[in-house]
């Protein structure tokens, strides 16, 4: 790897570090990541969890997902940045909020997810593999 992840939120209480290579980045378009992203998708960078160090406080917010499994999404106690995204459908990985990153201009997205609850008015990525729901 040519450097580490890293990133923080905006008032830079919390930061955080990855020394591993990411597992996949996907654009998600549920409606649980609409709310949360506040805009049309969320996307986010998986990487290993036992990879992942971070400071300051960061507190989560617990959701039943369509699949019927948890997600704990982790934001900046201070100001609110969305952060991480703890799912139980994946419990060796965690999601770095791209926007959050450094530079998130290091990494493109692979697939496209939840895509049946895209906006109309959203821009879906035609080239990227696409799913309507979670992919089996």
């Amino acid at each position: 790897m040519a450097s580490s992840i890293t990133g923080g939120c905006v008032c830079g209480k919390v930061r955080y570090e990855c020394s591993a290579e990411p597992m996949f980045v996907v654009n998600c378009y549920c409606r649980d990541c609409q709310r949360s992203s506040g805009t049309a998708m969320g996307t986010v960078v998986f990487v290993p969890k036992a990879a992942l160090k971070q400071n300051g406080e960061v507190k989560y917010y617990e959701v039943t997902a369509e699949s019927g499994k948890k997600i704990r999404r982790g934001f900046c106690s201070t100001c609110g940045s969305p952060l991480f995204s703890d799912a139980d459908a994946l419990p060796d990985g965690v999601g770095v909020k791209i926007g959050s990153l450094d530079d998130p201009n290091r990494f493109k997205p692979a697939i496209n997810i939840y895509t049946v609850s895209a906006p109309a008015w959203a821009s879906v990525e035609s080239s990227l593999t696409r799913f309507d729901k979670m992919p089996g």
